[in-house]
């Protein structure tokens, strides 16, 4: 089989959505699957729904077109501000979208009308995360404005935490919007339907004792199909944390000095981190790069450790290993790996369909055999 190519087990992703729509659920909130990471594989965003998410959401049109092609009807949102040169696509596509321009949502509108549609507006605040957001003192007039535009509708409004920065919401964090819920209704007048608290660095409150107050949905794309907390990068309790796995064939293996007398490029792409060594290590090569993912992202087997990554090869030090030219490694990515990796042309997606009524896995394609895991 193909290599190096991710392997993708839909019935985990599946299981770990319908966990937290349910523990979610008994708190009065609803769980939007984000497939951006997947670049809307439809097979993923399957599994997504399958598990009950009530929607999808992504960044990228392209996405959301590619789950359009396959079939996938559900509601879906653009949760990235639509590029002025894609507003058609947008209505055609998407049901709402997250926006924090007034110019763009007075375009969006002007789209909506020309094709006889409605499109849905979640006005976005900004809540001390630093990327996109209107001032929460800016927020009613934004509402008005949305209020009036012909094509568009105020469907709720939302926030992002941990995205550029690292901190987790406080239950002061999103007391607060829900305090900027009630405010937009109370100056603009109509109900504001969905308060999207943000995405998988919500957890620890969501699911803690405190009032959930007007948050009625959360954005989830890590926790679903990592199983782990973005802010602290540990497992989530009663989730799969192997949904996905990178499989990367050796091409060197050897024995090599831990340290060279001359220095290595400046240049970040080559640079090599040797590991802490004395003498000889067993030094092997893996036909994966950053071409293909974020190797800084990779976690390894036990007794594997990282060296350094170029281009289209990632250095390890496979310790007491026996590893061979041609046999394969089965490598764990965090989210940003992940991402990297299904974004990659080079890189093959294999998925697994779940479990059959005997308990064996159903698959897309044979499994190879593989020689190291």
């Amino acid at each position: 089989m193909t290599s190096p190519r991710v392997e993708i087990d839909l019935g985990k992703i599946q299981a770990n959505a319908r966990c937290l729509v349910r523990r979610l659920g008994d708190r009065g909130i609803s769980v939007t699957g984000v497939t951006k990471a997947f670049c809307g594989h439809p097979d993923v965003a399957g599994a997504m729904l399958d598990g009950g998410v009530v929607g999808l959401a992504d960044a990228r049109i392209k996405n959301v077109v590619r789950m359009r092609t396959a079939g996938i009807n559900c509601p879906i949102s653009m949760i990235r501000a639509p590029l002025l040169s894609e507003m058609e696509d947008a209505i055609q596509h998407c049901d709402a979208s997250y926006n924090t321009e007034l110019d763009t949502i007075r375009k969006l509108g002007a789209a909506a009308k020309k094709l006889g549609a409605s499109h849905d507006v979640i006005l976005v605040a900004e809540m001390g995360d630093m990327r996109e957001g209107i001032l929460p003192e800016n927020l009613n007039e934004c509402a008005a404005h949305v209020i009036a535009t012909p094509g568009v509708t105020l469907k709720g409004i939302a926030a992002n935490f941990a995205c550029m920065g690292s901190a987790a919401p406080t239950g002061d964090d999103m007391a607060m919007l829900s305090r900027l819920a009630d405010q937009v209704e109370g100056a603009c007048g109509p109900f504001v339907e969905l308060v999207s608290g943000g995405g998988s660095a919500n957890l620890p409150w969501a699911l803690g004792e405190g009032s959930t107050g007007r948050v009625n949905n959360l954005r989830l794309g890590e926790a679903i199909l990592l199983g782990t907390d973005p802010v602290s990068g540990k497992p989530i309790d009663g989730l799969h944390t192997d949904t996905f796995a990178l499989f990367a064939e050796v091409i060197e293996a050897r024995h090599n000095p831990s340290s060279m007398p001359t220095k290595p490029s400046p240049l970040e792409y080559r640079k090599l981190e040797l590991v802490s060594n004395v003498g000889q290590t067993n030094r092997s090569i893996l036909a994966v790069g950053q071409q293909d993912t974020d190797a800084s992202g990779l976690k390894f087997p036990s007794g594997v450790g990282f060296i350094g990554a170029t281009s289209d090869h990632t250095v390890i030090d496979t310790g007491n290993a026996n590893v061979s030219v041609g046999s394969e490694m089965k490598i764990g990515m965090d989210y940003s790996a992940l991402m990297r990796a299904m974004s990659a042309p080079d890189v093959e997606k294999v998925v697994r369909h779940g479990l059959s009524e005997n308990g064996v896995y159903k698959e897309s394609r044979p499994r190879p055999i593989l020689k190291l895991v």
